[in-house]
């Protein structure tokens, strides 16, 4: 069956619906969603599902504020409701919130400051009334402000001797990291001296206490992009296998488990070192828990050197992106994971955030562009980041970087997909998925607004529109058995 947006009908309401705004069957939030049961992703073989069991894509943004106390404010240039209006309005169905282990026990191990969670609970109340997913992210960078960083709380980043006989070397991100006192910092952490890693991982355990039922959750991101220590010179040839083997996975496993007090089902995501940013080569066994992910994170040496100013082009970061994909999709697979691209981009570079982004769809990916805001990060390697020009005001928004990210895409999905594509420029989007039988629910699929000036002309093969929900989204549905096609100009 095939019905196209400006003709007779609920496919003419479907186009007048998205143009405007207006939702013509969903007053609010996702389409079908039960009262009684609650909104939260989990695992099925490499999918995330949602509550209904369709596989859910998503489309997100990262939400870290660097700076002590760790929680963007109430105003416009932290986060308000209408930010998180803002992000739904544009497609971005997820968020990789900072809710910093120096935040959560800032003054000693097991010391839950409950007023933190209290303030990240405002931002999350506010991106859950919206339908975004939320993946609880503890983000450190070079370990502690002590070293040009953040993350850990101070009772955390005692100075090990004898490097303390002396000042610590600060160095600009990331450099610090190869500095042989903070390598020896991280390395104490993965042989959990003076018990500073089950301070770690009792945090979690307090962050899933609070928010283990939390409605829109994703779960927990055990640590950001952590570092090796002295052994991080094997890594780019090894890929840090002995340290994957003897301390990362035994401390994710230790954190897992004081999760686990708590909360029984949230996703627990594994991140892979630093260095497998730019080599995709992480060593995670496999995991015996069935609710894990594998978080990583895709920045292409080329865009690297671009944003140093070095006019080498990004076009070799095609091959770059999907070798990083596949490599991503067997590392979670020897898991038994879902996986989630938690960080690309930290760019203006337009033509890269395609590239990223294409390669995304090819294969099916979720994601988490770096970054929502700015906010003043003072740790990365390119300054130009953020959606805005200005924080506090959403009309500055980077135009091309904007028309760039926001896609077209199916966010949640009655059946298996087959088929994705999306070009930018154009707005042409093609979709084909294998409908699955038992799921009431429709297919949910973002419509961008920014591409379409004249209205969007839908055609549906194998199935129809029945409808639209709030947030420019279409909601199909199959016909038969046969697999479904939408096709957008």
């Amino acid at each position: 069956m095939s019905r196209r947006s400006g003709r007779l009908g609920i496919v003419a309401a479907t186009a007048v619906a998205l143009v405007f705004g207006t939702s013509l069957l969903s007053p609010a939030g996702p389409a079908g969603a039960r009262p009684a049961d609650p909104p939260q992703l989990s695992r099925e073989g490499r999918w995330l599902v949602d509550q209904h069991g369709r596989i859910v894509l998503v489309h997100g943004q990262n939400l870290v504020w660097k700076h002590d106390p760790y929680v963007p404010p109430d105003s416009p240039e932290g986060f308000t409701a209408t930010d998180a209006e803002w992000l739904a309005e544009h497609g971005f169905n997820g968020a990789r919130i900072g809710t910093l282990w120096a935040g959560v026990t800032p003054d000693a191990p097991g010391q839950v400051d409950e007023d933190y969670l209290d303030d990240w609970q405002r931002v999350v109340d506010l991106l859950a009334d919206q339908g975004i997913w939320m993946q609880f992210d503890f983000h450190q960078d070079m370990w502690h402000e002590t070293y040009g960083g953040e993350g850990v709380p101070d009772w955390a980043a005692e100075r090990p001797a004898p490097f303390d006989l002396h000042p610590p070397i600060k160095l600009s991100f990331p450099a610090t990291y190869i500095t042989p006192e903070l390598a020896t910092v991280y390395d104490r952490f993965w042989a959990n001296e003076d018990g500073v890693q089950d301070g770690w991982a009792s945090a979690w355990g307090a962050v899933a206490k609070r928010w283990g039922d939390q409605p829109y959750s994703m779960g927990y991101d055990l640590i950001n992009e952590p570092w090796a220590g002295r052994e991080w010179l094997a890594c780019p040839i090894t890929g840090c296998a002995s340290s994957y083997r003897n301390e990362f996975q035994p401390a994710y496993e230790r954190a897992t488990a004081a999760i686990r007090r708590s909360d029984p089902d949230g996703i627990v995501w594994y991140e892979s070192q630093l260095l497998a940013n730019q080599v995709p080569n992480s060593r995670f066994g496999p995991v015996d828990d069935g609710q894990v992910g594998y978080s990583w994170h895709s920045y292409c040496p080329f865009g690297y050197l671009d944003s140093q100013g070095l006019p080498v082009g990004v076009g070799g970061c095609r091959d770059y992106d999907d070798t990083h994909h596949r490599k991503a999709l067997e590392q979670a697979e020897t898991m038994g994971a879902t996986n989630l691209m938690s960080e690309f981009g930290a760019t203006d570079n337009t033509e890269l955030l395609a590239i990223d982004t294409a390669a995304a769809d090819d294969h099916f990916t979720s994601w988490m562009h770096w970054a929502y805001k700015h906010w003043d990060d003072p740790t990365t390697a390119d300054g130009r980041q953020g959606m805005f020009a200005d924080d506090a005001d959403l009309s500055s928004v980077k135009a091309e970087k904007l028309r760039t990210l926001v896609r077209t895409y199916p966010q949640a999905t009655a059946g298996t997909p087959v088929d994705l594509s999306f070009d930018p420029e154009s707005g042409a989007f093609r979709y084909t998925y294998e409908p699955a039988t038992g799921i009431e629910e429709p297919t949910e699929i973002y419509v961008s607004p920014l591409h379409y000036p004249d209205g969007p002309d839908i055609d549906v093969a194998g199935g129809r529109v029945v409808g639209t929900a709030d947030h420019h989204r279409i909601l199909v549905q199959a016909t038969g058995t046969e697999p479904v096609t939408v096709t957008i100009d």
